[in-house]
């Protein structure tokens, strides 16, 4: 059983109308809201954002275009070639915790910062230029929407500092460089698919994740341990809390365990991952600092949490680490180490 989360049946809807009011009051009640629906759910529909429908429909159509090319094409921005973890992801490059393969194909893709960034010439993991496929009206349709969807978590992240006590700005101190990536996501039409286990139960390693999907198939663990159905609602997004804002909270916002159902619909999703810049140190804030949550939460880089997370689910990455290109940063936590099924786990890292 989940010591915050209650056994909702649905994901509550918040209207975050109110986070762009002048009024500080009228942010604050929004916050309020932003506040339960993190507590009881820790996912939720954001609804009244200011991503306009043009730059969605213009990101599902380009994506469709570049999902329904040649594979031999597209493995010509196979991500495996990219210095900064951007690019094209085949069916089975991903492995998560269970070790399950799933039917699924994505295009990385992130802020877009150029060689000569000093945090990009130092090496910096997950920092860097994107991948840019030659699809006309591609980069413009990705870039736009990141930028708008960006500016989504930036205000998300406000109501959330306002929600916990803290100045409102609290957190854009931390948003300078964030490696938040933007994932095109291609879960192909599939007649024989059955109802069952798709992508298996995790959490996202971030802080939050802002959702635009096209179809259902996504679900989400509630308080009691259910699976509960979490489809498109028209107009909003799909926010859910990553590992980093449970950190923050010392575990009153929980990251959610959710999962992909095999479907047999064609569906496409677009989670960016809202992160902090990649040397921020996370611990539970003052008013979360109790000596419980001081010892389940210690001190994390976000960039190395990240870095691990990733590393560990990857392929082209596990290849590295096997022939010794790459080593996880001291402290590196395992896969599935947050949410609901990790609650009462002990904890476990790498040497």
């Amino acid at each position: 059983m989940n010591r915050t989360h209650t056994g909702f049946g649905t994901l509550p809807i918040v209207d975050i109308g109110g986070l762009y009011h002048d009024d500080p009051h009228e942010r604050l009640i929004t916050a309020r809201a932003l506040d339960r629906a993190a507590r009881d759910a820790g996912f939720f529909y954001v609804t009244n954002h200011r991503v306009g429908r043009a730059l969605q429909t213009a990101l599902i159509e380009h994506a469709q275009r570049f999902f329904a090319a040649p594979d031999a094409w597209k493995m010509r921005y196979y991500i495996g070639h990219s210095s900064a973890h951007r690019g094209y992801v085949p069916e089975g490059e991903e492995v998560f915790a269970a070790g399950k393969r799933d039917r699924k194909e994505a295009f990385d893709t992130g802020r877009d910062l150029p060689l000569d960034d000093p945090d990009v010439k130092a090496g910096t993991p997950m920092l860097g230029p994107n991948v840019w496929p030659d699809q006309p009206g591609f980069r413009e349709a990705v870039s736009g929407y990141y930028d708008a969807a960006f500016d989504l978590g930036r205000c998300l992240f406000r109501g959330f500092a306002l929600a916990l006590g803290l100045p409102e700005m609290h957190f854009d101190a931390y948003l300078h460089k964030p490696p938040s990536q933007l994932r095109l996501v291609h879960y192909p039409f599939d007649a024989s698919a059955e109802d069952a286990p798709g992508i298996g139960a995790h959490t996202d390693y971030e802080c939050f994740t802002i959702l635009l999907p096209t179809a259902p198939g996504l679900e989400v663990m509630n308080g009691a341990g259910a699976w509960i159905d979490a489809p498109p609602l028209d107009g909003a997004f799909i926010v859910n809390i990553g590992d980093m804002l449970e950190m923050w909270t010392g575990g009153t916002y929980v990251a959610t365990s959710h999962r992909v159902r095999k479907v047999t619909q064609e569906r496409y999703s677009f989670p960016l991952f809202f992160a902090c810049d990649y040397r921020t140190v996370v611990a539970p804030l003052p008013p979360f600092a109790t000596p419980d949550a001081c010892a389940k939460y210690p001190p994390l880089a976000v960039g190395d949490h990240l870095f691990a997370q990733t590393a560990q689910s990857f392929t082209y990455l596990k290849r590295r680490l096997e022939r010794g290109e790459l080593t996880l940063p001291d402290g590196s936590k395992q896969l599935s180490s947050f949410g609901q099924e990790a609650r009462y786990a002990v904890p476990q890292s790498h040497p």
